[in-house]
């Protein structure tokens, strides 16, 4: 099941995507939009997210190694409240690595998430609120 949030009482699907933006020379661009336009690829997004994948997949094995080396997390990592208070209560910390998405429950304090985490190390996006952010900014490798 997806992980889900409450925000302002409505239940939220959690975004299996990030959105980016970069910028591309005039022909670059304009060989994308060529073979859009003869049916290669639907749009330019589509020609985009497949460079991604096949550069990723190109260089799968040196990801995987990295992941290893890092210990990090892969995927989606959610960080609740009570996640963080038991963390406290234990009088420990959290160094937090992961590869994906990490997400910090909205009823999460910025006080609890000092207190609870050391660090983070996130290579993909972090989705808490801008509190937190501003919180653990010192924190962020």
């Amino acid at each position: 099941m997806p992980s889900r949030w409450m925000v302002y009482g409505l239940m939220m699907k959690t975004p299996d995507s990030e959105k980016l933006t970069l910028n591309l020379g005039f022909v670059d661009l304009g060989r994308i939009d060529l073979l859009v336009r003869d049916g290669f690829y639907s749009n330019r997004s589509d020609f985009i997210r497949t460079a991604i994948r096949n550069q990723l997949s190109t260089h799968s094995d040196v990801a995987a190694k990295a992941t290893t080396r890092l210990a990090l997390e892969l995927g989606l990592r959610t960080f609740t409240r009570r996640d963080l208070e038991a963390v406290v209560a234990a009088g420990e910390q959290l160094e937090i690595r992961v590869l994906g998405l990490a997400v910090i429950d909205n009823d999460v304090s910025s006080e609890l998430a000092r207190q609870a985490i050391a660090s983070l190390t996130i290579l993909g996006a972090l989705h808490a609120s801008p509190d937190i952010k501003a919180a653990l900014a010192d924190r962020l490798t």
